[in-house]
């Protein structure tokens, strides 16, 4: 069995992540911190002004850009696998460094659009370079981090970009609160900038190089035909988008849950989203303890099915309830769904990694982000058509779904671990 360059650095290789306080020992990590800090605070700037700069100041229906984003979400899946294969073939570092830009380059784009052909161009554009974006960086984060800190490097990682996000976040509420032209344009072409210098920082990296030899040229096309045809590996990324639908289901389900079936005060939305930035930011290193294999990245992806199912049964229990009590039991389910949240995210880690090829890590990142992408388009219609439209019964079925996906992990990592071709690390 072949094992990569990459994944020759085994599980004694390359000194154990240490942190003073909030921040990494490690200087490649504290560089990758920083970088990922600058790039969420960017999108943390953008993602909450941007519906409202296309309806108030381009002038477009909240329905045609409704549809025009999904229409840019459906090509930002497609484009994965292809930014996979590049990555593998040419390198991570300049494949990121350019889909960065580009991203950069679409997002000033924004400010000149005038009309809806070009809004969906552009917003076809964004999507598909950012999408692409994500499996390249975390085949990058596969390359550059051992083996061994891998998972916890990915859950500070996380942090800093819940960090960045909500600091980013807090600079958009002004310009939302000016609503002014100005404003937004100026939010959104401070995200084109961070786009830019998080590319720069990134070609910078150590690591990352081009991982074929010349004599080997046509290795990631051929892994990256198995990638789409590996089905025991398709069948652990359907699973673990199974578990993704959990983030719709707070961005999306309880804002509409809080308010059409209970009698908790409006702003009860934002406390959670603000509950759930914090424990996360405060749970998500320390989850990864004995989540680093896959045996137990198993055990807390089945955990995380069970407290989403109990989640869900705590938010169906609001309803009715007097506005005290039901925030109460809200703040609750919050938790819950807090604790499910960083153990699936680490499980998703190791079994991503752990289960790919690791000839086409670029490819198979590129896959099993693709899966969590289709399952953050179809999420909205999902919980809207069970819990929102159906109350008690809609939250049990989607509490079904989570424990039938988190049960099924087990059966599709062992499947998955039988086949040969995969390298001798992936398990360890």
């Amino acid at each position: 069995m072949t094992t990569s360059p990459t994944e020759d650095r085994s599980v004694d290789a390359g000194p154990t992540t240490r942190f003073a306080g909030m921040l990494p020992t490690d200087p490649l990590l504290l560089r990758l911190s920083l970088l990922t800090l600058l790039n969420a605070f960017g999108r943390g700037l953008f993602f909450p002004v941007s519906v409202l700069y296309f309806t108030r100041v381009v002038g477009l229906s909240a329905t045609t850009v409704g549809v025009g984003l999904t229409v840019a979400g459906l090509f930002g899946i497609a484009a994965g696998v292809p930014a996979g294969w590049a990555s593998d073939r040419w390198g991570r570092r300049p494949v990121l460094t350019a889909l960065w830009i580009g991203c950069g380059v679409m997002l000033a784009a924004y400010t000149v659009i005038g009309s809806y052909a070009s809004f969906l161009a552009t917003a076809i554009g964004y999507a598909a370079l950012c999408q692409a974006s994500m499996g390249v960086r975390n085949a990058l984060y596969a390359d550059v981090l051992p083996v061994r800190t891998r998972v916890e490097g990915r859950a500070h990682l996380r942090m800093v970009t819940n960090v960045g996000m909500g600091a980013g976040g807090a600079f958009g509420a002004l310009a939302l609160q000016l609503d002014s032209r100005a404003g937004y344009t100026a939010l959104i072409l401070v995200d084109a900038v961070s786009f830019v210098v998080s590319a720069l920082m990134v070609y910078r990296l150590p690591g990352g190089e081009k991982r074929r030899p010349v004599d080997d040229a046509h290795a990631p096309a051929e892994s990256s035909l198995r990638a789409v045809r590996d089905l025991p590996y398709l069948a652990v990324t359907c699973l673990n988008a199974v578990l993704a639908l959990q983030y719709s289901l707070l961005e999306v389900g309880l804002p509409l849950w809080i308010v059409q079936h209970t009698q908790a005060p409006r702003w009860s939305a934002a406390l959670i989203m603000v509950v759930n930035c914090v424990l996360v930011a405060l749970l998500q290193v320390r989850a990864t303890r004995g989540v680093e294999d896959l045996p137990g990245a198993v055990r807390a992806m089945r955990r995380s099915g069970l407290l989403l199912a109990l989640a869900c049964a705590v938010f169906a229990c609001t309803a009715g309830l007097s506005p005290l009590w039901a925030l109460a039991i809200l703040v609750v389910g919050a938790v819950v769904q807090v604790l499910a949240e960083v153990l699936s995210a680490a499980g998703g880690w190791t079994v991503g990694y752990g289960l790919a090829d690791a000839r086409a890590q670029g490819v198979y990142q590129g896959v099993f982000n693709s899966g969590q992408a289709a399952a953050t388009m179809a999420a909205p219609a999902l919980v809207t058509a069970t819990a929102i439209d159906h109350g008690a019964a809609g939250w049990a079925f989607l509490g079904v779904l989570f424990v039938a996906a988190g049960l099924g992990v087990g059966p599709a990592v062992r499947r998955a671990r039988r086949d040969s071709w995969r390298g001798e690390s992936a398990g360890s």
